[in-house]
């Protein structure tokens, strides 16, 4: 055999054996699904003026709507502020206050509207059923400065909160649980559709907390296998 032939062969096998290995390593990468995990919380939303609901940027202990203004709760389980569905209710004040927008106002008082959405069924925490009327609306009148939590415990009371004071139940639904992780559940579809249709595809969530696409470790493993083969194939070329 030549010594250009040997050389060849070397070339070949080298570079075989560094493809094969950097797709043993970068396939289950390539092909790891991405992941998302669900929580189960009320999520706070206020009118945008135009008629739409918009993702509270404050929480309702600190929110202090106007008179007029429209605020909404809905409990469901969502990934987070992008995904999260919205009350299924518009946030219509003088549909709402049908009948007390032009009742006169107290000096000193406001006008809230409040829509209260209790989810669906697969919303609802295990061993809980939501409330028979799935949605609740008022129209208290309350103090100048008062704060939506305010405004909402005038129209749905009581209220739960956890020790770090993020709202966990409202009207006593659910009766336990804050903001709980769901496993194994995709997250809602935003807007108003409500969670009552066919089950929630099965999603998985690594341990590390990571989801979708390759870690860093993975894609500097493959790497250094490239760099490897990389040298393989120098080294053959020197011998040869």
């Amino acid at each position: 055999m030549s010594p250009r032939l040997r050389l060849r062969l070397r070339l070949r096998a080298a570079v075989a054996l560094a493809a094969v290995a950097a797709a043993v390593v970068l396939t289950p990468a390539a092909a790891a699904p991405a992941h998302a995990a669900g929580y189960r919380y009320w999520s706070f939303w206020e009118s945008d003026g135009t008629g739409k609901w918009a993702y509270a940027t404050q929480g309702p202990a600190t929110a202090r709507p106007a008179d007029g203004d429209v605020i909404g709760f809905r409990f469901a389980v969502s990934e987070d502020a992008n995904d999260a569905a919205q009350p299924s209710a518009a946030p219509d004040f003088a549909a709402i206050c049908a009948g007390t927008e032009k009742a006169e106002k107290k000096a000193g008082t406001k006008r809230v509207a409040v829509v209260i959405d209790f989810g669906g069924p697969l919303d609802a925490p295990p061993g809980e059923t939501p409330p028979d009327k799935l949605l609740k609306a008022g129209c208290p009148q309350v103090r100048e400065d008062a704060t939506s939590a305010e405004a909402l415990a005038a129209v749905a009371p009581p209220l739960r909160y956890d020790s770090a004071a993020l709202l966990c139940g409202i009207a006593g639904y659910p009766a336990k649980g804050c903001g709980d992780q769901v496993a194994g559940t995709s997250p809602r579809p935003s807007g108003p559709e409500r969670s009552t249709g066919q089950p929630a595809a099965t999603v998985t969530t690594r341990a590390d907390g990571e989801s979708g696409g390759p870690s860093v470790g993975v894609l500097a493993g493959g790497v250094a296998v490239l760099a490897l083969g990389g040298a393989a194939v120098w080294k053959a070329r020197r011998r040869g």
